[in-house]
């Protein structure tokens, strides 16, 4: 069966939506941190690795990607003599991260209903 669907796509452009996923964001654990800080706008490192489950040397390693990425703004700083790091989702970041949301619902809402 080929042809337009009810909502007006054509057969295989759900794939085509897939295949254009956003992957740096796609994978798991940034994409728990990109959407934890498009909630509350910032963070500092801790929250974070409580919100995620990540342990330090990961959460470190995937907040690289996100930074050099441009979709991240690390600040660090010193309270109280002691380290503090702060993570910002930068404009770029939430727009790649509302885009991502969007192409994902578009993604799950070529599945049809189930019925009980």
């Amino acid at each position: 069966m080929t042809g337009k669907k009810k909502n007006g796509r054509k057969d295989g452009e759900d794939i085509q939506s897939l295949a254009e996923i956003d992957r740096l964001i796609h994978e798991p654990a940034r994409l728990l941190i990109t959407a934890n800080l498009y909630v509350v706008e910032s963070a500092d490192f801790l929250f974070l690795m409580r919100q995620t489950g990540l342990t330090h040397g990961n959460l470190s390693s995937h907040m690289s990607k996100l930074e050099e990425a441009g979709y991240l703004e690390v600040k660090k700083e010193f309270v109280q003599k002691r380290p503090h790091t702060m993570l910002f989702l930068t404009e770029k970041g939430r727009r790649a991260f509302k885009a991502y949301s969007r192409r994902m619902k578009q993604v799950f809402g070529e599945f049809p209903e189930e019925t009980d």
